[in-house]
């Protein structure tokens, strides 16, 4: 930190050298205050999930002067793990081993709900063939953050770094907090988004429905319960029925007229 940024400093061994040591502290604590503060901001006013998870990997890769950083998600419909966010291909790669394969610390700090550190990749035996992979692009340290809410894991916030022992107490202190911050912005951001597809979808409904009604002089209940019977009937979502009738002016499929 430059001297211009405090300029009561007085030397080491001055009898006011303590005071001015926690004028120190308390200028940096503020500062980092402060750039938490900015990213809830940033995280708030992000559009998209993909907007959020990048503002904090980004956020990460200065706060925690790591080399690389990404966030890998849980699918919204329960199928595996997102990759919506890295800072650089190698994190994709990283991530991609591990879901293949279900080894490594990403899936374990998932299954335990649990950060999961590694201070060596050319040491640590947990996971030999991924610590191995892993060495040969680059990377020593690794740190693995979940991103939770409530009882559930949503996520991991992963750290790399190209030098060995990179994340001690105090960077896994930050990257829990960046954490804490990153599950609730994800969290609004998919309510968000499920809000809006649903909203979508009632548009698309009611667009269909009013064309059954107008084509086949159909009242509402009717024209409704035709295109729930076609959804059920060939187990296709109501919204994607919706749309294609939008779309072709006819009912998918063999049935023309209900």
């Amino acid at each position: 930190m430059s001297a211009d940024a405090f300029p009561r400093v007085r030397r080491a061994g001055h009898p006011g050298h303590e005071s001015v040591y926690r004028t120190e502290i308390r200028s940096t604590e503020f500062t980092s205050a402060g750039r938490f503060a900015q990213l809830a901001v940033d995280l708030h006013d992000s559009a998209s999930i993909e907007e959020t998870v990048q503002a904090v990997v980004e956020f990460a890769l200065h706060a925690l002067n790591c080399t690389h950083a990404g966030v890998a998600l849980s699918s919204n419909r329960g199928r595996g793990l997102e990759i919506p966010a890295v800072t650089h291909p190698v994190v994709a790669e990283i991530y991609q081993r591990q879901v293949e394969g279900w080894q490594g610390p990403l899936t374990q700090s998932i299954r335990d709900h649990a950060v999961v550190r590694v201070d060596d990749t050319a040491t640590d035996d947990r996971w030999p063939q991924w610590a191995a992979r892993v060495l040969e692009l680059g990377v020593r340290s690794v740190l693995d953050v979940p991103l939770t809410t409530g009882n559930a894991t949503v996520g991991i916030l992963g750290l790399y770094s190209a030098n060995p022992s990179a994340f001690g107490p105090d960077e896994e202190a930050v990257a829990h907090i960046l954490a804490r911050h990153a599950s609730v912005a994800v969290a609004n951001a998919r309510h968000e988004q499920n809000l809006a597809a649903a909203v979508d979808a009632r548009k698309l409904v009611g667009q269909a429905m009013g064309i059954l009604m107008e084509r086949f002089d159909l009242d509402g209940d009717r024209a409704f319960q035709v295109l729930r019977r076609y959804s059920q009937d060939n187990n296709r979502k109501l919204r994607d029925v919706a749309q294609e009738l939008i779309d072709t002016r006819k009912l998918p499929g063999s049935l023309k007229r209900p």
